[in-house]
């Protein structure tokens, strides 16, 4: 796969290079009119000419739909996580997860926001967590929290053995905010003096 990663990159770099130099070339009048139109003139009088940049045209077109086809299908499986089970396959997907955590870690009250991204690659599966935490806590402590609650959560929920790396990233320290007190403790809610008269009926 990384051979025709390579072999493809190659390629269109070497086609744009000729390309804008050639654009250049003519945008400087560096290549006279003269040529240009008597190359265009022998492609169309050389039948083999034609053959030959039909051909191309037709393997640039088909190199193309492939690497649309192969880029399309990479983004598709780094969002999903896909394990074997006896009856078959199963992928879950990447936002689920997230959601997931975010669940997991909604109660925690030294987190006053969180913003999981998971990532998963042939080395394992990488978390990044984008928190905003309250100023009374201690970081170290309540990032390392963080960390095993997440690892635990998502090796219980998934149940495979590829490493799973939680990475910390404290975006924001706020302050926790009070609920108001009143001030005046003792006041008793309003009572109502007037009379109630009942009608006759």
């Amino acid at each position: 796969m990384r051979i025709v990663n390579g072999l493809t990159l190659f390629f269109y770099t070497i086609v744009f290079l000729v390309l804008g130099g050639f654009f250049i070339a003519v945008s400087l009048n560096l290549v006279p009119q003269e040529t240009i139109i008597d190359s265009i003139a022998a492609l169309y009088a050389a039948v083999n000419s034609r053959l030959i940049l039909g051909i191309t045209g037709i393997l640039l077109i088909f190199i193309s739909i492939m690497v649309v086809q192969l880029t399309f299908g990479k983004i598709q499986r780094e969002k999903t996580i896909a394990f074997e089970n006896p009856d078959g396959q199963v992928t879950i997907s990447l936002s689920a997860i997230e959601d997931f955590i975010k669940r997991s870690l909604r109660q925690l009250p030294e987190v006053k926001e969180l913003k999981p991204n998971v990532r998963a690659g042939k080395k394992g599966i990488l978390i990044v967590n984008k928190v905003t935490l309250f100023s009374d806590v201690n970081i170290p402590e309540t990032t390392e929290k963080i960390q095993n609650i997440v690892k635990s959560r998502v090796q219980d929920m998934l149940g495979v053995e590829e490493p799973i790396s939680i990475r910390v990233h404290v975006v924001k320290i706020v302050h926790k905010e009070e609920a108001p007190k009143s001030t005046h403790k003792d006041e008793k809610p309003p009572q109502f003096r007037g009379s109630i008269e009942y009608g006759n009926y």
